[in-house]
């Protein structure tokens, strides 16, 4: 029964995979990039607040499952592709290189939301409370002045109240246009992040591919699983963002060509790598050199910094991001309501790190 399950799984990958591992790769790639993509067009644009907020708590589960469960353990352990047991040598220096890059990367992503806060004129929730306060206060003013003319004509009572109408309707639409701004930052800073990680992705499928087609074939179904629920989180956080469903799409498929760029730059290191292999089969000296080039002189290499700035980028964008709004309370609704819908932001949460974790468990990490 296990050969014949086996034999057939060898088939649906040869299929699937039919080609060189360069063209295996760019298969790969369209696969785990299209499929979740289109997805989203079943699930529906007009969500209700309740079902927006178990989806945005399920994206915030799969993105800190993807740093604490995925991308960290593979930045500092590595990754191996079978099932036997492997020694690590311990670094202490590249420990530091690599934590450096996740730092970086969340500090990346801190200047970014920063400078494009600075640029649209956002100030933060605060500062939006704080508008709120003043709109308050100038409102009660503008009343207070309608009762110590209420002796003048009636003519200029109208005038009065019509300027304060529209004093009070220009500052409603500033501060809404701020509010605007503001929540569009974190899906704009999700995107990037997404565009950075589907570019490792398209790294990660290279090398496997290259590395031998069955290992080739199975990371592509582990990313796929892995990106289902990433592509289905994203989109939740755009739709609430005030994306609209086709622009929530599309922008999805844009970050789809991180992939294809991140698979391209993976098969020219490759084949780069491998004609310098061909070209020095039967230099030993030149393999020593090149092993001991690594960043300020450890074993780390510049592409082994990636993951580990990816994983700052999404660290920041869940924690800061994301996280803060599903702290907001709707207090119009009872406490009954929204202790129910707590539970289930948490029970998606779980969800989406489960989900992470048995991806993470089976890769082998």
């Amino acid at each position: 029964m296990e050969n014949e399950s086996n034999r057939i799984t060898k088939q649906v990958f040869s299929f699937l995979f039919p080609g060189s591992p360069r063209v295996n790769s760019l298969l790969g790639t369209f696969y785990i990039s299209s499929i979740p993509n289109f997805i989203l067009y079943f699930v529906p644009p007009d969500i209700q607040p309740s079902s927006l907020n178990s989806l945005v708590s399920f994206a915030v589960g799969g993105l800190l499952g993807d740093v604490f469960l995925h991308l960290l353990p593979h930045s500092f352990l590595g990754e191996n592709n079978d099932d036997e047991v492997h020694f690590v040598q311990v670094e202490e220096r590249k420990n530091v290189v690599i934590g450096s890059a996740i730092f970086v990367g969340l500090s990346l992503f801190f200047v970014i939301d920063k400078l494009m806060r600075v640029a649209n004129g956002g100030e933060g929730e605060h500062s939006h409370a704080h508008d709120m306060k003043e709109y308050k206060h100038e409102h009660r003013q503008h009343d207070d002045m309608g009762k110590t003319t209420a002796t003048k004509d009636n003519s200029s009572i109208i005038r009065q109240r019509t300027s304060a109408n529209k004093v009070m309707n220009e500052e409603k639409n500033e501060t809404s246009k701020q509010q605007s701004n503001s929540i569009k930052l974190s899906a704009y800073l999700n995107l990037i992040a997404d565009a950075t990680h589907n570019f490792t992705d398209g790294l990660a499928m290279a090398a496997s591919f290259y590395s031998s087609p069955s290992i080739g074939a199975t990371t592509t179904v582990a990313v796929f699983f892995h990106e289902i629920p990433h592509e289905i989180g994203d989109y939740a956080i755009l739709i609430q963002s005030g994306f609209t469903k086709r622009r929530a799409m599309l922008s999805q498929f844009i970050t789809a060509i991180g992939a294809f760029l991140g698979t391209l730059a993976g098969i020219a290191i490759e084949e780069y790598s491998r004609g310098v292999h061909d070209s020095n089969n039967n230099t030993k000296d030149m393999v020593d050199i090149n092993a001991s080039e690594g960043i300020f002189g450890t074993g780390v290499v510049l592409s082994d910094l990636v993951i580990p700035f990816t994983a700052g980028g999404f660290l920041y964008i869940a924690t800061v991001g994301v996280i803060p709004e599903l702290l907001e309370i709707n207090g119009k609704l009872s406490r009954k309501i929204r202790l129910k819908q707590a539970m289930t932001e948490f029970l998606a949460m779980f969800i989406g790190i489960s989900m992470m974790a048995v991806i993470a468990w089976n890769e082998g990490v």
